[in-house]
Parts: structure tokens; sequence; C-alpha cells
């Protein structure tokens, strides 16, 4: 085994027992319409990507897990995911979020207004469509996309176009 096969290896075994700590527990959180302005606040560093999605969505699970993934392994990525379905139980949410293997990201779930004033609340643009992937920069600007997620989409999304204009901050 070569020297810097080595030092990742070791690297990672240190990184896993914390970042088990560090994950939150498996709770899922109320969304609510007065909740949304501060979790579009840009984060203070890196970017803050959205989850959203649906139980009754095939496609969405791809999603929850490459955000978990990608969330895991780079510390600049804050991630959160959201459930859009009304009234589903808390039950069946977490246990889609474990079969995706995304119980270290915080959960979050809609709950008092209505389905479409959330949606439009979080991204007035969307037509609701699952699932639906929002990344806010540190620097205000915003991207979101619809569908399935591959690696290069999220990494698209997440480092934005190498030239030419972003998106900018949202109302």
């Amino acid at each position: 085994m070569n020297m810097r096969l080595q030092m990742r290896l070791l690297i990672l075994s240190m990184l896993i027992p914390a970042a088990a700590a560090a994950a939150p527990p498996e709770t899922l959180e109320p969304l609510t319409a007065e909740d949304v302005p501060a979790l579009l606040e840009p984060p203070a560093r890196g970017v803050r990507i959205i989850e959203l999605w649906a139980l009754y969505c095939a496609y969405c699970e791809t999603n929850l897990r490459a955000v978990a993934e990608l969330s895991a392994a780079d510390a600049g990525v804050q991630a959160v995911t959201v459930n859009t379905d009304r009234n589903a139980s808390a039950a069946a949410v977490l246990q889609r979020l474990r079969s995706a293997q995304a119980t270290g990201v915080p959960a979050r779930a809609y709950a008092g207004a209505s389905v479409q004033r959330l949606n439009y609340l979080i991204d007035p643009r969307w037509g609701g469509e699952m699932p639906h992937t929002v990344v806010l920069h540190a620097d205000g600007t915003r991207r979101s996309a619809s569908g399935t997620l591959t690696a290069e989409r999220l990494k698209a999304l997440v480092e934005g176009p190498k030239e030419g204009p972003k998106e900018g901050p949202r109302p």
C-alpha cells in the first residue's frame, strides 16, 4: 500500500466517528411559512442545499442520497431535506430517509400553510415538480433544478458555471 493511500485511510478512519457523533438525531422538524425566511438565508460560508421531496416520488431517494453524501464529504456544504407531503406520518418520512441513507442531514416537513404557499415561498419559479433542489450560496446567489441529480448536475449547482451570469438573490 502506498503512503498516500495509507494517509487517506487514516484520515477517513478518524473522520467517520466524528461524523457519526455530529449527525443530528432522527427527528423531523416542522417547516411553516414563518420558518421559510430563515431557511432561505444564505449560509455564512459555502453553500446550503435544500432538497425538497415527497413520499410518492420515485426519483427523490436518489437525490436524497446524493445530497447526504455530498454534505458528509464536504464541510462547506450544509444540507437540509424538506418533505412536502401534507399530513405524512413522521415514521414514514423518517423510514424513507433511512432507506436513502440521509438520516445524517437535518430533516424538515411542511406544516401549517398549504403546500402551494410553502412551495411559492421557497422558490416562486417552482411549479411543484419533484424532486426539487435549491442551492443557496454564501454570496447570496441561488440556483435550483427539478428532477434527478447526477453527480455532475449536483456539482454544477453547487459550483455554478465557470463563466456567465449567476441567478441573483431572490425576493
